[in-house]
Order: C-alpha cells, then sequence, then structure tokens
C-alpha cells in the first residue's frame, strides 16, 4: 500500500490510503502529531510514504527518531519525468505539476536555501498560489502522484529508476543526519603538521608565510611579491624574462625558475587551509561527525553533488581524520573501473563483454595491444578515449585498435555522439535523460559556415557519447545504494558517505564481514536490474579499515 502525507508547520498534518496504483484507498486523516502518526504507520504497515519532497520532509522525522523504509518523492520523480520529455528546467514542484495538469499557470520553483548547510524547513505552511489551484496540498499530491504512475509506466526502466532515486533520496537524508564519523583532534594535528601552529584570524599560517617570503626571495627580493595575487605573480615572471599567460599549475611546470617549486607547494597548501582548514573544522564538525546535504541527481548525469562543506571533495591527506567510533570499523567500498564495464554491459559486445567478465579489465584488454609491459596503460587509455571522446596522437591510433577489436562497444557510444551532434537527446539505461541543446546552439549549427558551429557540435557529442556511460553508471550506483541500504536496515550499521561508485559504512567491527558480504552481493543484484542478464561483472573492492585514509 501507499499512504500520502503532507504536513504543517506547527508540525501536525494529513495521511491518506492509496492503492499501489495511486488511487484513494480511504479518507484524508488529519493528525496533530505528524513524525508520531508516521511513526506507527510504519511499524504496523510499512507502506511507501508519498510525499512532495524527502530533503524537505525526512529530515525532521529523523529528527524525531522516525526512519522509514520507502517513499516516492514526488519532485524527484517530476524531474525525471521532465527530463525524458525533453523539458529540462520546467518547475518540479507538486504544485506546478498539477498546474500543468488543469492548464493553469505554472508557479515557479522555490530557490534552494543558502550554502550554510541548513536544511529546509519540513512544513510549509502554506505557499503562494493556493487561491489559483483551487485544491488543498494533499489533493494535489495525490492527483499528481497518479498521474507520475501513470507516465511511469509506459517507460521502461523509469519505473524503477524511480524508486531508486526516491530511495537514495531517504539514504541522502539519513547520511546528513547521521553523519561521517570526524576526528576533530586528528584534523587539527593534521593541519598543524603541514601548515604550523593555527594562526591568529587574518594571518597566514607558518607554512604559508615561510614559503610567501621564500617566493619573494626567489623573485629577487626587490619588492615583496604576494602569491595569493595572480597578477603580481605574472608581473614578476614577466620582469624575469619569463612571460606567463597565467599561473595555472600545468602553466607554472613548464618554466624553469626557482619561485616554481614554490609556488606550486604554496597553491596546494593554500588550497588545503582555504577549503578545509580550521575554519573548516570550526563550521563543520560538531560532535565526532561532518554533517552535509546531499543534492539527489545534483548533476545531470544523475551522480549527486552536495551542498555545505565539500562532502565530494575531501582531500586525500584529510581522510585521516575520518575514523570509526571504538569498538566500530568502516567498510569503505568502492566499484572496480566501473564505466567501461557499463559501456560493456549496454553495448551487448560479446567479446568485450567476455574481457568485462575478468577482475582487471584493462589487465583483460591487454592482448588487444600486443601484450607488452605498458600494455595495460595502452588499454586504459584507448577506453577512456572512446567513452569522453577527443585524444589526440597515440590516443587516437589505439582507439582504432580498439574500434576494430571490439565495434559493437565503439559503435554504441559513436551512435550516442552522432545523436548529440544532431540535437537528439540520449538516455541512460534506465531512462535519465541528458538535457537538450540550447536555442543558441541550435542557432549556431544551424550552419556550417562558422567553425564555432564545428567546435559546438562535437563538444555536443563528446558530451552525449559519454552521457550515456555515465548516467547508466550512476543508474547503477543508485540501485546499489538503494539495495545496499535495505540490506543493512535491520543492524546498528549506517551508510554515512556516497561518492559515484564508492560507499563508507559505519558499522559495529563484529558486523564488518557482513557489510562487506552484503556489499557484493547487492552490486551483483543491481548488475541484474539494471543491465539483465549479462556476463559483465561489477567487483566492489572493499577494505575495512579504522580510518578512510587507510583504504587505499
Amino acid at each position: 500500500m501507499r499512504m500520502a502525507v503532507t504536513g504543517r508547520a506547527d508540525g501536525g498534518g494529513a495521511l491518506r490510503p492509496l492503492t499501489d496504483d495511486g488511487v484513494p484507498a480511504g479518507p484524508a486523516a488529519p493528525v496533530s502529531d505528524l513524525a508520531a502518526a508516521i511513526d506507527a504507520r510504519e511499524r504496523s504497515d510499512a507502506p511507501r510514504w508519498v510525499w512532495s519532497a524527502t530533503s524537505r520532509l525526512y529530515p525532521r522525522l529523523l529528527a524525531s527518531g522516525v526512519r522509514v523504509a520507502r517513499c516516492h518523492d514526488a519532485e524527484l520523480v517530476e524531474t525525471l519525468l521532465l527530463g525524458h520529455a525533453g523539458r529540462y528546467g520546467e518547475p518540479r514542484s507538486v504544485r506546478a505539476a498539477w498546474a500543468r495538469m488543469h492548464g493553469a499557470p505554472v508557479p515557479a520553483d522555490e530557490p534552494p536555501p543558502d550554502d550554510t548547510g541548513a536544511q529546509p524547513s519540513l512544513f510549509d505552511d502554506g505557499a503562494p498560489g493556493d487561491d489559483l489551484i483551487g485544491l488543498d496540498e494533499l489533493d494535489e499530491l495525490v492527483a499528481v502522484h497518479a498521474d507520475q504512475l501513470r507516465r511511469l509506466s509506459g517507460l521502461d526502466g523509469m519505473p524503477l529508476l524511480a524508486a531508486a532515486e526516491s530511495a537514495g533520496a531517504l539514504a541522502a537524508a539519513e547520511m546528513g543526519h547521521d553523519g561521517l564519523p570526524w576526528s576533530a583532534e586528528r584534523h587539527d594535528a593534521l593541519l598543524t603538521e603541514l601548515l604550523g601552529p593555527r594562526p591568529a584570524p587574518g594571518l597566514r599560517p607558518r607554512r604559508l608565510q615561510d614559503l610567501a617570503d621564500r617566493i619573494g626571495v626567489a623573485f629577487g627580493g626587490g619588492r615583496p611579491v604576494n602569491p595569493d595575487s595572480p597578477g603580481q605573480i605574472v608581473k614578476a615572471f614577466a620582469a624575469a624574462g619569463l612571460p606567463v599567460a597565467s599561473t595555472r599549475a600545468h602553466v607554472l611546470k613548464r618554466i624553469d625558475h626557482p619561485a616554481v617549486p614554490l609556488l606550486l607547494e604554496y597553491k596546494e597548501l593554500s588550497r588545503l587551509h582555504t577549503a578545509h582548514g580550521w575554519g573548516w573544522l570550526d563550521t563543520w564538525v560538531r560532535d565526532g561527525r561532518f554533517r552535509t546535504e546531499y543534492i539527489v541527481g545534483g548533476v545531470v548525469s544523475g551522480r549527486w553533488a552536495t551542498r555545505g562543506g565539500g562532502a565530494l571533495q575531501i582531500p586525500r591527506v584529510l581522510r585521516r581524520a575520518v575514523v570509526a567510533d571504538p569498538g566500530w570499523s568502516l567498510v569503505v567500498a568502492d566499484a572496480a573501473q566501473l564505466e567501461p564495464r557499463v559501456l560493456a554491459a549496454l553495448a551487448g559486445d560479446r567479446a568485450f563483454a567476455a574481457a568485462a567478465a575478468e577482475g582487471d579489465l584493462y589487465a583483460a584488454l591487454s592482448d588487444v595491444f600486443g601484450g607488452r609491459e605498458d600494455a595495460r596503460d595502452k588499454a586504459k587509455i584507448a577506453l577512456l578515449s572512446a567513452m569522453y571522446g577527443g585524444g589526440t596522437g597515440e590516443a587516437v591510433q589505439l582507439l582504432a585498435v580498439l574500434r576494430n577489436r571490439f565495434p559493437a562497444a565503439l559503435g554504441y557510444v559513436e551512435a550516442a555522439a552522432r545523436d548529440g551532434e544532431a540535437g537528439r537527446l540520449v538516455r541512460s539505461r534506465l531512462g535519465r535523460t541528458c538535457p537538450p541543446p540550447s536555442a543558441a546552439w541550435r542557432d549556431l549549427t544551424a550552419t556550417d559556415e562558422d567553425d564555432r558551429a564545428g567546435s559546438a557540435l562535437r563538444s555536443r557529442g563528446r558530451f552525449t557519447r559519454n552521457f550515456v556511460v555515465q548516467a547508466s553508471a550512476a543508474d547503477w550506483a543508485l540501485t546499489l545504494l538503494a539495495l545496499l541500504r535495505t540490506r543493512l536496515a535491520d543492524l546498528p550499521a549506517h551508510l554515512v558517505f556516497f561518492q559515484h561508485d564508492e560507499v563508507i559504512v559505519h558499522t559495529p567491527a563484529e558486523q564488518a564481514g557482513f557489510v562487506v558480504e552484503a556489499i557484493a552481493e547487492t552490486a551483483e543484484e543491481a548488475g541484474r536490474l539494471v543491465f539483465g542478464t549479462t556476463p559483465v561483472v561489477f567487483p566492489i573492492e572493499a577494505a575495512v579499515v579504522d580510518a578512510y585514509g587507510d583504504a587505499k
């Protein structure tokens, strides 16, 4: 069964039972304590909860100690359906969906919260447009949900994608609530080791100041050179007879000057201090946990993003600060060579799929490139060129070898590239759809007389070539996450991190072996659900560690 849910600002709300087809199965029931009502119905019936947006409702439930197993996130599903229809960017709220159904003016979506990590409010206390819509919020939700089920039913793969996306939203909220175990003491020690003691506000750490002083000396010491000022650095190199176009690392590495290694070290340490230094630690780590807001489907390919704290850009050196609680372990698991395996499964290229059944796909393809010592590296270069497009010199030659041996696999991504260049849409395995080209792109590419037109065509071709692979990989990873979350539901273990093809589970040490097995089993099951019967395997490399930094 399903249960539609709406809430009020005072913590109350309303529930209405639905059939699995979305048809009302009873009257709406007002409740004064929505969290308690949901908890009771979850324990007795475990319905699939139907609500507007998990990101707005579920955090408050979690704060009340309430967790649910399943949901239908109407906003996320509407986003998927709009994308499938080539209508990217249209408002996705329940109110907007209802307005489209009835030919009414479509209200804009509310802007996202600011980048402070604060969660949105759980219960809306009414929003502009109630008089225009003419129905209460629960009736709108029930009608939109039924319409979404109807639209999904005719699209192969999309019902699974909608369910996985909704389950991912639950996992995202739970990860934000539970937090990633983080040792503030170890973080501070790592910063002190690399930068020196914590400086007073407005001052550079000792190591950065030392490098800044040495950079000035390296440029002759005639006048101070601020390493944080690209303009001053460019002028200093010009004065030394070494004109540079920018201070990017790849530009500086081509210059023979004593200031270069100092600048490169300064840039790396300064980036650490700015993005993940003591200020970050004060802001984002509380009670031994780093908490952020995960944005499900934050990237058009289906990969997640985060709002606040840069959770998906944790520097490798600071992974040593991600430490399990006493008596607990971290199970760090990531999929090996996921995107090439996804391509093998998508294309149905028997020879390529047979190679993808091996543990090390690149090594398995080494015979294609002569089996020499560098053959594995050549296989990797060729596969990346196939999936991402571009490539010059040796990459072009290696790609030709790959095309000759695995024509179906190369044909799959090249067809996607041609579709992109023609302005058509491409889709992931489950139906996630790329954005359509803009009107400006269509105007530019309407003629072949401008060099920019050719560049724009090739750029979109590279995008769609990679989209079909990366988005299908996201389908698999999201399905794995949903399955694993269910598998762990009866354990004290928690999913605490998810990034593209990597998960971290915080678990009592004695349960770590079970978690490793569960991850491997759900990876296999995700492969079957997303790709059907295929010889391609999706191996997971899992490590049981005390600190994240020990896993790699």
